[in-house]
């Protein structure tokens, strides 16, 4: 894929082979097939500093999910962190929430400054940040929009999030802001260091980590993670329908 149009094709196949396989793995695929969109739109509109090179930052940051997932798709092996999203994806034990942070921590955590730097080659790795900012923001503007509206996928999450003693982001470790200050970070060094693959293969280590949190929270927040489950809705195609009305509310 060389253009975000041909993204939106492979994405749209996803999406509908997630629902046609009632694949949990939709739900993130629902959100960044959105937030794919979004930044189609904002090219279109000179919205970025550089948009032909917007354009190319995000076909290749999509290209890591969509390899991720065809490799996935085809029993082969990922990167761990996203392995790990993907296994998850297989159980119904987990809220539609840790679902879509799973694959954001994947994807922000370690895809997103893979591809920042590989964007920029030989240029200044900062003259992209405002750019790679912008990502981040439309990103966290659609997940706010579901968050907001979670009630329509999973009716009491909203009520327990006050026993957690914080906010949501908080009963599932998992912060984008944190995300996007560690993937800038992570697309420095990157960018400099002399070993690419063994870069990879250890800041992925760290990043699976972080999911591994995100999918055992502890014993506290395990138990309400149980109880909010409980009463979500179980038709993977049906949540994944409302998250798309969701997430189009907030383009």
């Amino acid at each position: 894929m060389d253009t975000i149009d041909k993204v939106l094709v492979r994405m749209d196949q996803i999406v509908d082979e997630c629902k046609n396989t009632q694949s949990r793995m939709g739900y993130f695929a629902i959100l960044y097939r959105q937030v794919t969109h979004r930044i189609r739109e904002g090219i279109l509109a000179g919205e970025f500093e550089d948009n032909p090179r917007m354009e190319k930052l995000d076909v290749l940051f999509a290209g890591r999910f969509i390899e991720a997932y065809d490799l996935w798709k085809l029993g082969q092996t990922p990167t761990e962190s996203w392995s790990l999203a993907f296994e998850a994806s297989t159980h119904s034990k987990h809220l539609v929430l840790q679902h879509l942070f799973l694959g954001i921590n994947a994807h922000i955590n370690l895809d997103l400054g893979i591809s920042a730097a590989e964007t920029m080659g030989t240029e200044p790795i900062a003259e992209i940040q405002n750019d790679f900012n912008k990502i981040n923001a439309v990103l966290a503007e659609l997940v706010d929009g579901v968050k907001s509206n979670i009630s329509k996928v999973s009716p009491i999450f909203g009520w327990l999030i006050p026993l957690a003693k914080g906010r949501d982001e908080m009963l599932l470790n998992f912060s984008i802001q944190l995300a996007r200050d560690g993937a800038w970070k992570y697309a420095g060094e990157y960018y400099g260091c002399e070993d690419r693959t063994i870069s990879i293969q250890e800041r992925d280590e760290t990043i699976a980590k972080l999911a591994n949190k995100l999918i055992n929270p502890g014993k506290f927040l395990s138990f309400l993670v149980k109880i909010v489950c409980f009463v979500e809705w179980k038709s993977v195609s049906r949540t994944m329908e409302q998250l798309d009305v969701v997430v189009n509310k907030n383009l």
